[in-house]
């Protein structure tokens, strides 16, 4: 379910496109004379979509471009969004153009191998093929066009990854609510299969281990005061009494770009997380504690993360220190507090498992129908061959005694029949074919 961890940590597509300039760093005075070092974009992590390759390499050509490179560098994300940076694309460099325009070619056939793949998978596998579903491979360019790479082709790509990458963290929400599910499900299924005396003892072990999970340290909220404290003085050996949130971005800003990404943001929520999740213990689930790390960034997110760009900046993070609301001490509830579905949505999941076993079971008996008919038919057409084998043997050995009467010769003395001429029929015996005058002759 839970997939690599640099997939999650990929801004929109705004960041995608914002990584490839140079930002102007936090704090900069640019009334001084002096140069300031500019700080280097983050690293794009992969964003898991299945057109990142194509992505990335239009991102890459487009900031080679000067005067795109300036647009992009002083547009904002409202811009970009709305597809105002899209319509740049009319003042990019012919030679950059044609390059865009062999990426699009090299997408759509890498589409149209895909989409023929994926239907005769479905085929092969007996499933109506979802045409729609196919189509939708192809939402982030204009398929209409499959030569050039125009300004809606860019406006797609925005768009569709803008949409896609905020979709993630909601798919991921839901995949675990079904991973939740289904343990659940099968569980009491297990218990059904159970005498009474072994279904209590299973159930009073659930309930130990369910106990034994929920006695916990305290988890303090992520992002607080509290919390960063304790990154602060366990992870970096340093004394709670000299805490600095500067000092503190910088040290843990682990490639030194000048922002938390997710990522990173994810890795100080570890030492809260080890007070829940053990891997060496029954009780605890692993799987859980992603969704729980998951849960935690997204908190962080909506609090610092002002501009929405799914990146925090230095000068977010300072802010964020000086709310009310980083002082809070408030206990993070865990996910045994907060349960992912209700009971009415676990019998609705079970119906749904039902229904489908039931279809596969209908399938099965329909393939095992039409396999007994298969091989019904094949005894048929063996039994078919075989007799018509046996017409041929039959055929052939008349064919070989004839053969054989004809070569038989008369007995020695026989004399033959007079044959006429013209005529294969002998005469009957006593009979002696006359010389026939012919007229002129003598």
């Amino acid at each position: 379910m839970v997939r690599g961890k640099a997939m999650a940590h990929c801004g929109l597509v705004l960041l995608s496109l914002w990584l490839c300039i140079q930002s102007v760093p936090i704090g900069v005075d640019k009334t001084k004379d002096k140069p300031q070092e500019e700080l280097e974009p983050p690293q794009s992590a992969d964003t898991g979509l299945h057109y990142d390759r194509y992505l990335r390499e239009v991102i890459e050509f487009l900031e080679k471009d000067p005067h795109f490179r300036e647009k992009l560098k002083n547009a904002n994300m409202d811009d970009i969004k709305q597809g105002k940076l899209a319509k740049e694309l009319d003042f990019v460099h012919h030679n950059f153009r044609t390059k865009l325009d062999e990426l699009k070619r090299e997408e759509m056939s890498r589409l149209r191998m895909l989409i023929r793949a994926k239907h005769d998978l479905q085929e092969g596998n007996g499933r109506t093929v979802d045409h729609q579903a196919l189509l939708k491979q192809f939402e982030h360019l204009n398929h209409g066009n499959p030569d050039t790479f125009e300004v809606e082709d860019l406006d797609r790509l925005i768009k569709s990854a803008t949409s896609d990458l905020e979709n993630y963290d909601k798919g991921r929400h839901d995949e675990f609510k079904q991973y939740e599910m289904m343990k659940e499900h099968e569980r009491r299924e297990r218990l059904k299969n159970m005498s009474e005396e072994d279904r209590k003892r299973e159930e009073q072990h659930f309930e130990e281990l369910r106990k034994k999970h929920a006695k916990h340290p305290k988890v303090n909220h992520p992002g607080s005061q509290d919390q960063l404290k304790e990154v602060w003085r366990d992870a970096d050996g340093l004394d709670p009494e000299d805490f600095d949130p500067k000092t503190f971005f910088k040290m843990h800003d682990s490639n030194g770009d000048g922002f938390f990404d997710e990522n990173e943001l994810e890795a100080l929520f570890t030492k809260e997380l080890e007070k829940v999740y053990n891997p060496d213990n029954e009780e605890d689930d692993m799987v859980e504690m992603e969704e729980e790390r998951l849960r935690m960034r997204e908190h962080v997110m909506n609090e610092v993360d002002t501009n929405k760009d799914r990146l925090v900046s230095m000068s977010e993070f300072l802010a964020a220190t000086k709310k009310e609301e980083f002082l809070a001490k408030d206990e993070w509830e865990t996910l045994d507090k907060n349960p992912v579905y209700t009971e009415e949505e676990l019998r609705e999941y079970e119906r749904q498992l039902a229904n489908e076993e039931n279809d596969i079971n209908k399938k099965s008996a329909k393939l095992q129908k039409q396999r007994e008919e298969l091989e019904k038919q094949q005894e048929e057409l063996n039994a078919q061959k075989l007799g018509l084998q046996q017409a041929v043997d039959e055929m052939e050995r008349l064919k070989a005694q004839k053969l054989n009467a004809e070569v038989k010769q008369p007995a020695v003395g026989s004399e033959s029949a007079p044959v006429v001429p013209g005529n294969s029929q002998p005469l009957p015996p006593g009979h002696q074919q006359q010389d026939v005058p012919v007229p002129g002759h003598s």
